[in-house]
């Protein structure tokens, strides 16, 4: 039973150790663009879909809105985003791109290929890897 708790035994721990890695790879090429790891999981998901509310974007990235809300205040403060209430309910707050938030969807195109050359697995490794993790946070 004791080494169900030896750190080598965990599950949690690569992918904990991972993630900070990874995010730590992100971190240069995020600079570049001024916005960090969570701003850039944002301006994702508003590049694919233009407009979410607050609880959309919470739901797509597995963050509450206690997070959200501070993140894209300073999105909305580097002009990069618009937070408008809805019309129908005010207590919604849709959140859309700027010209400038939409123009940086180009700068960032780089970064995806940039990140699979830092990490030293294949493609294939990689696309296994996700969806690994995807069967594991969707249950």
């Amino acid at each position: 039973m004791e080494d169900l708790l030896k750190l080598e035994n965990q599950i949690c721990f690569p992918a904990y150790a991972f993630s900070r890695n990874l995010t730590n790879l992100y971190r240069p090429l995020l600079a570049q663009l001024n916005i960090t790891y969570p701003q850039y999981l944002v301006l994702m998901v508003l590049w694919e879909h233009k407009e979410q509310t607050v609880n959309q974007l919470g739901e797509k990235l597995h963050l509450d809105t206690g997070t959200l809300t501070p993140l894209l205040k300073r999105l909305e403060q580097k002009g990069l985003v618009n937070r408008t209430r809805g019309k129908q309910d005010e207590r919604i707050v849709i959140i859309t791109l700027t010209t400038s938030g939409a123009q940086l969807k180009e700068q960032a195109k780089h970064i995806p290929l940039e990140l699979v050359k830092c990490t030293n697995m294949s493609i294939d490794e990689l696309l296994q890897l996700k969806s690994l993790l995807n069967k594991v946070l969707h249950k």
